[in-house]
């Protein structure tokens, strides 16, 4: 060690300590610190006002200069260094600010010190610099942070080019949220989130419960039970306690009507292993109780038919159960679900769908259905529906004309102009999503569930103006709703139809347009749900999904909605004059404001402040005498 700091000699620093040379730099409670006119003093003596004034600016302009992150220039004028060299590299000498440049640290220290920082820091931090986005990107932070976060994740089986990146993004951003539409709490809540899922792919809820699959392929039950709230108080609390219900699941279904209170069984594409010497692996079907989760009925399938996905079409005792295989074919059985807990077994035959017959040489990417029908969008993004009741033919298409009772499963064509990435089925009427972002809606617009502004029926797909590049929709029973983020509302969920129930929150009495609905929107939304009781948010973000819209060309987009003429905004005031009620006079102030032709974020604010004048409108009870 050095000799006395109050002598004035320097004191002897071990030489693999780096600093600053030693002239203007003294000991003062047992560290450097810079004095302003290069003397050196006793950690005890007092300086002056001016001392401290002028040794407080020197000392900020030198940390100031030494940071290796803030950017600040060593003199007036000079250039400013790169983020991958320090400012006394150049010139062969150490860091006048006395702190080490990150740049020293070696890769594996620095991969280390990240790997400990939580994700939303981490992609912050990588977006300073150059030098810390490669570091903060590395697939060694990512494997350590997702082991954190998954300690039993031990490899990644997923295929990808960020195979640990995405892992780890995917168990940060998972949750299941959901809002129930009765009582008096209209909160957004959280679902238990399984430890062992590896982020959420798909969920369904049943009348009882919700099952959820993960990107690993395991299907979990997540129940409703009884938890103790308060000493003495139980309470019932959705989707609380989880269970592993099966593994190796590639897809589930079960009753396609958006009512689950029809849900009883659930079905589930396994991709089970053959036994030792038992032959090849093989695809079957499991057949759960949604109640208990008990296995009442198993399919095994011949080995060399391998299937992605599968659905649900038509009543509980014709019950049809399509099967989508890697191929893009497309085959059917028949079940009677009224059977299914009898302890039999017996010989199905799969027969051939005819969209697959009719044309082979397409091959099918997805399928979704409903009880009376059935959408099958194709890899060149065109799309084919089999419709199996009169009455939604009509609703859809608005005519019996090409209709054929005697040949359900004629595959129909729906005519679009661009590529078609995905569709939403309700009972009777769907909305389809282009390549390019827009929403097109058809059929029945009774309550106003397409979304158009009007009440009047679709034939053909029709384009909903106002609505742009939507992260999902979901069509029900007399009511859509769509998943958006946009810079102008955020993250926001927006519905139209009957508001009939709570299920759309803010809005009881429905809407003709979409309209942004009172819901906190999670963060990493990804798809959303809606049952008679619930509206659900699956939260988990996919580094390689999503879709992939594209920039609509200037020659193909459309002209822009007509706006209400005069005729028909006289037409408004001569009914907002026979209206007898500040309240009838405010719901129809919003049909107009919903009849023009403005941006959601527009429609939003004026919506929002006819509904506070209507509420401070309200008579007020005169406070109680004490």
């Amino acid at each position: 060690m050095g000799r006395c700091p109050g002598s004035g000699a320097r004191p002897e620093v071990p030489s693999h300590v780096p600093g600053p040379p030693w002239p203007g730099w003294g000991l003062r409670c047992g560290s450097l610190q810079p004095l302003p006119s290069g003397r050196t003093r006793a950690p005890g003596a007092r300086a002056g006002m001016g001392d401290r004034r002028s040794a407080r600016r020197l000392r900020y302009r030198r940390l100031h200069r030494g940071s290796r992150l803030s950017g600040g220039d060593e003199a007036v004028g000079a250039k400013r260094p790169r983020c991958s060299q320090g400012v006394g590299a150049a010139e062969g000498r150490t860091d006048p600010g006395g702190s080490a440049p990150i740049q020293r640290l070696p890769p594996e220290l620095l991969d280390h010190i990240v790997s400990f920082l939580p994700v939303r820091d981490t992609v912050a931090l990588g977006q300073t610099c150059r030098y810390l986005r490669q570091a903060c990107d590395s697939e060694g932070v990512w494997r350590r942070v997702c082991r954190r976060l998954c300690p039993r994740l031990r490899q990644e089986g997923t295929a990808g080019a960020r195979p640990w990146k995405r892992a780890a993004i995917l168990n940060y951003t998972k949750g299941l949220y959901f809002q129930t539409f009765g009582g008096r709490r209209r909160c957004l809540s959280k679902s238990v989130a399984p430890l062992l899922a590896h982020g959420y792919r798909k969920f369904l809820p049943t009348k009882e419960h919700v099952f959820v699959l993960d990107h690993g392929g395991t299907l979990f039950f997540l129940r409703n039970a009884l938890v103790s709230s308060a000493p003495g108080h139980l309470q019932w609390k959705r989707a609380c306690r989880y269970v592993v219900l099966c593994r190796s699941a590639k897809d589930f279904t079960t009753d396609p009507r958006s009512d689950a209170g029809y849900r009883k069984y659930v079905y589930v594409l396994v991709a089970r292993e053959a036994a030792p010497g038992a032959g090849r692996a093989c695809d079957c079907v499991e057949v759960y109780l949604q109640s208990s989760g008990q296995r009442v009925f198993k399919m095994t399938f011949h080995a060399a038919m391998r299937f992605r996905q599968l659905v649900l079409v038509g009543q509980e005792t014709e019950r049809a159960l399509l099967l989508l295989t890697e191929e893009g074919k497309i085959y059917s059985l028949l079940v009677n679900e009224t059977q299914l807990d009898q302890p039999r077994s017996y010989t199905v035959q799969l027969a051939l769908r005819k969209v697959s017959r009719c044309l082979p040489h397409l091959a099918v990417r997805a399928m979704t259905s409903n009880q009376s029908s059935a959408a099958f969008l194709t890899d060149k993004g065109a799309v084919y529906f089999e419709v199996h009741a009169p009455g939604v033919y009509r609703d859809l298409f608005g005519t019996l004309h090409a209709f054929d009772p005697l040949d359900l499963q004629m595959p129909l064509a729906l005519a679009l102009p661009a590529k078609v990435l995905s569709c939403a089925l309700g009972y009777n009427h769907l909305g389809l999503l282009d390549e390019f972002g827009r929403l097109f809606m058809q059929g029945s617009n009774r309550y106003g569930q397409l979304g158009t502004g009007d009440k009047i029926d679709r034939g053909e797909p029709t384009l909903v103006h106002g609505l742009k590049c939507p992260l999902d929709i979901w069509c029900g029973l007399n009511h859509s709703l769509a998943l958006l983020q946009s810079r102008e509302l955020g993250q926001a969920v927006l519905g139209c139809g009957c508001g009939a129930g709570g299920r759309l929150p803010g809005w009881p009495k429905g809407s003709a347009t979409f309209i942004k609905l009172q819901v906190k929107v999670p963060l990493c939304a990804s798809s959303l749900c809606s049952t008679r009781e619930c509206l659900y948010l699956l939260s988990s973000h996919d580094i390689e999904g999503g879709p992939g819209y594209r920039e609509l060309p200037p020659s193909r987009a459309p002209p822009p909605p007509e706006s209400p003429g005069a005729q028909a905004c006289e037409q408004y005031l001569s009914q907002l004059q026979g209206c007898p009620t500040l309240a009838g006079r405010l719901a129809k102030v919003k049909e107009a404001v919903g009849a023009l032709a403005l941006p959601p974020c527009q429609k939003d604010f004026l919506w929002e402040a006819l509904e506070l004048i209507r509420r401070s409108a309200r008579p007020r009870s005169p406070p109680a005498c004490s």
